[in-house]
């Protein structure tokens, strides 16, 4: 199978969108923060969708990778909606996404969306899903001299082991606080889920997966933990694991 590549207008930006056309069900990559289609865990499901025959659609969200606009000007509404976008237009039948850290996070909230309108998705596999990372785990771990700076000055700059200092705004903690999932209220995706993280990661905690079972509570849920496995989760032995967590959705 050949890849198709598009863009799509949001309006004054665009998305960049790569198609591995094939059969349903449709695999929706959802990638993290700062990440794009071009990682390694995406790459390597484009090539098992070109392997197998299977439908797989990737995109960037606005301010990442290939797609328009400056980071540090949106949120995760704003990646959220990039998400509902693309589901829309690409994956109008059965669907399967697969989220990894934030993009975990938008898995959850689509599948909410799509349940909410009678169109529940067939699956989600999350890879260390970052629910609710703004307020719990990234605000609570920034030193009091860069919280001061989100505060005073609207935004800072974090330091990031996987490439240039990361710009965070006041808007991105603003906007997250309005879409936070682990509440009083049960999450209900409507489908399966099967949930992959590293025990060592570092930026997640797997203690925050394990937690976000507890609140899965009317989904049929199976958890994968990597005992050596980090945040990235892409070891040859870790995309095996991917590959296979959407087979057996797919089951």
């Amino acid at each position: 199978m050949i890849d198709k590549a598009t863009r799509i207008s949001t309006g004054t930006d665009e998305l960049a969108v790569d198609i591995t056309e094939g059969k349903d069900p449709t695999v929706l990559w959802l990638s993290g923060f700062r990440s794009d289609m071009t990682g390694s865990k995406a790459v390597h499901l484009a090539q098992w969708g070109r392997r197998t025959g299977q439908r797989v659609v990737r995109f960037d969200y606005r301010g990442h990778g290939a797609s328009s606009g400056r980071f540090e000007n949106f949120v995760l509404s704003d990646w959220l909606a990039d998400a509902q976008r693309v589901a829309d237009e690409f994956c109008p039948g059965p669907t399967i996404a697969v989220g990894s850290s934030m993009g975990g996070w938008i898995a959850l909230l689509l599948a909410r969306i799509r349940r909410a309108a009678g169109r529940p998705l067939t699956g989600l596999v999350l890879l260390a899903p970052a629910a609710d990372f703004t307020e719990r785990l990234m605000w609570p771990s920034l030193p009091d001299t860069l919280k001061e700076a989100v505060e005073r000055d609207g935004v800072a700059h974090l330091p990031s082991p996987y490439g240039e200092p990361t710009p965070i705004t006041r808007r991105l903690f603003q906007d997250g606080r309005q879409h936070l999932l682990y509440t009083d209220a049960p999450i209900e995706t409507g489908c399966p889920v099967h949930i992959l993280q590293g025990v060592a990661d570092p930026d997640v905690p797997y203690g925050h997966a394990l937690e976000l079972v507890d609140r899965l509570a009317h989904d049929d849920v199976v958890v994968t933990l990597v005992k050596d496995g980090d945040h990235r989760l892409s070891r040859d032995e870790d995309l095996v694991r991917l590959i296979a967590a959407v087979e057996g959705i797919m089951a």
